[in-house]
């Protein structure tokens, strides 16, 4: 039996080993954040700043976004395009809702991915790497 020992914990650590690689080859994010909101003439004018740290570059990346106004209810469904994504690369996107004032904006939710696609095809890097915050007074994220 205690020759079994070693060979039991040479599988355990090489397990380990296999999960830890794979945690630390998938521990970049791809952070999206919500950064300004300023009212437009047509409406509110939504900035947010996307850094792709995921280790792979995106080809088409898009989400599907509700707008909740101020009484909790849904107002609308968006769909926001981001496009190309580069690994490390800092990108700036404005999106406008139209007919609906910032101050009645209570809630913006990452309803689910439009289109997240690598070299290789699609991938659910886009939710599985995900990382959201605001610097707004709207509450933004999953």
């Amino acid at each position: 039996m205690s020759k079994r020992v070693p060979a039991i914990v040479a599988s355990v650590l090489l397990a380990f080993s296999a999960v830890v690689s794979s945690a630390l080859a998938q521990a970049g994010n791809l952070t999206l954040e919500l950064n300004t909101a300023s009212d437009v003439d047509n409406g509110c004018r939504l900035t947010y700043v996307v850094k792709n740290d995921a280790g792979t570059p995106l080809l088409k990346t898009s989400y599907e976004v509700v707008v909740f106004n101020k009484a909790g209810k849904v107002s609308r469904f968006l769909v926001l395009d981001f496009g190309t994504l580069p690994v490390g690369k800092t990108r700036v996107f404005r999106f406008d809702v139209a007919e609906q004032a910032c101050s009645d904006i209570s809630r913006l939710l990452i309803n689910d991915v439009d289109q997240c696609e690598t070299e290789a095809g699609k991938t659910d890097i886009c939710l599985a790497q995900l990382q959201s915050e605001s610097r707004t007074d709207i509450d933004f994220g999953q």
